[in-house]
């Protein structure tokens, strides 16, 4: 099995080490990355091969994996083009629909997925899509190779990834927020900033794990924690007084309306590969 990687960013970093931690031979790993200190950093730390531009190691790979952030995507399509000789394409770059992906490459069979940053250290999560072109084995291989980084949830919609992007690509970042805010807070009431990063983190670690383990919805588990007239409940009403739920209900369906809009801003691929 051959494994190629278009882009050997954090995010690639983090599928190809994953690849390797779960037992797949480095020497059937590939990266082609144009910044040669990184280049030569993950073939020394992964002992994998690579080079700094498309070339004919490309081909027979089963896997083309197209790391590039979305402006780069088109011109690294054209690059690759030439050398994409078999198997599918999985691309993991925001706002390209599949089917440009597969006009731009050539190459019909493409899994389209949104992985989010905590995939970095192992707990992420990614949506993804496959065309219809792309095989039973080409969906398992794709399933296998961004499952190295948590969980994947497919959809047979393509337009469900602009929800995923709203909701868990861009998602690290509303949670950060509010981390910061709590912070923020912890060090007005007289905290130090070690303090007050330590409680905030942990209380949002703490409380997202056992949302994750308990059996009970999430508004359960709120609801215990408030007692009537008591601080969580001074808390709660002043949030629902701003109507915060609804302020950030709307934030996540801006994030989704951008992601539609990037998505469409590609255009219509030119023609469907035969």
């Amino acid at each position: 099995m051959k494994i190629v990687f278009v882009g050997g960013g954090n995010m690639a970093g983090a599928l190809i080490g994953g690849l390797v931690r779960a037992g797949q031979a480095p020497a059937s790993i590939w990266v082609v990355e144009v910044d040669a200190p990184r280049l030569a950093a993950l073939k020394n730390q992964y002992g994998i091969g690579g080079s700094g531009a498309p070339d004919a190691a490309l081909r027979g790979a089963d896997a083309t994996v197209l790391a590039v952030k979305p402006q780069q995507m088109q011109a690294a399509c054209a690059a690759c083009r030439t050398w994409l000789d078999n198997g599918f394409v999985l691309s993991i770059a925001a706002g390209i629909g599949a089917g440009t992906i597969a006009g731009w490459t050539g190459r019909a069979q493409v899994v389209r997925a949104m992985p989010n940053t905590p995939a970095l250290i192992g707990a992420g999560i990614t949506g993804a899509s496959a065309r219809p072109e792309v095989s039973a084995d080409e969906r398992a291989l794709a399933q296998r190779i961004l499952g190295v980084c948590g969980p994947v949830v497919w959809f047979e919609d393509e337009a469900m990834l602009d929800a995923v992007t709203a909701v868990s690509g861009s998602g690290p970042a509303y949670v950060f927020y509010f981390i910061e805010a709590l912070q923020s807070a912890a060090q007005q009431m007289g905290m130090d900033r070690e303090q007050a990063r330590q409680f905030s983190i942990a209380t949002f670690l703490g409380a997202a794990r056992l949302a994750d383990e308990s059996p009970d919805p999430v508004q359960v588990l709120r609801e215990r924690v408030t007692s009537k007239g008591g601080t969580t409940a001074a808390a709660l009403a002043r949030l629902q007084a701003a109507q915060v739920d609804r302020q950030f209900i709307e934030a996540v369906f801006a994030a989704w309306e951008r992601s539609r809009e990037l998505s469409q801003a590609f255009g219509k691929p030119p023609g469907r590969p035969a």
